[in-house]
């Protein structure tokens, strides 16, 4: 079994941590634009683009790791790290597809004007706002833990580099381009 995962679920990956970023960014920063501006109207479209691109992409990460086996880990891991693993990479999987099919959901239910990369998006004809409102409450509330999952992930990364100095890291890291 070869040493890296494909190329085509690296790219996915590091395109997909990127729409992440861009999308809690967005957020993030909202709040320092003036309520009703287009900075504010630019950061939400980013959000909700970013958001459903993210869905796109995990959907698509979850068919290519269908479709390809994980290569394995040099030095094997002990049972806990295996199992503690899968749990973070479902749970990840998880929240990275049902956040933004919430607060694409609780949009178009809203019933209010709402675009996607600058496309004004279709809206329900009757709005249901005490749905759309639990929907966006629901986003909201599992949002944070998109940090702390991440952040899991990340600082398991490199531990397994740097301390146990196996090649976890080095299966998701782009290859070198040749010169030619």
């Amino acid at each position: 079994m070869r040493g890296k995962f494909a190329a085509s679920q690296i790219a996915l990956h590091w395109l997909t941590f990127l729409l992440i970023v861009v999308a809690y960014s967005a957020i993030e920063l909202r709040g320092f634009a003036q309520r009703g501006s287009w900075q504010g109207y630019a950061l939400i479209i980013t959000h909700f683009s970013a958001g459903a691109t993210v869905l796109v992409l995990m959907l698509a990460r979850l068919l290519l790791r269908i479709r390809h086996r994980t290569p394995e880990i040099l030095s094997s891991a002990p049972r806990w790290q295996t199992g503690l693993a899968h749990l973070i990479h479902t749970l990840m999987y998880a929240l990275f597809i049902t956040l933004p099919v919430l607060g694409l959901t609780s949009r178009y239910l809203r019933g209010r004007d709402w675009w996607l990369f600058g496309v004004s998006m279709p809206v329900a004809s009757e709005p249901r706002f005490d749905l759309s409102d639990t929907l966006t409450d629901w986003h909201e509330t599992l949002a944070p833990l998109g940090y702390w999952l991440v952040g899991l992930h990340a600082v398991a990364a490199l531990f397994h580099h740097y301390f146990l100095k196996d090649n976890t890291l080095l299966r998701m890291m782009p290859r070198p381009r040749r010169d030619q």
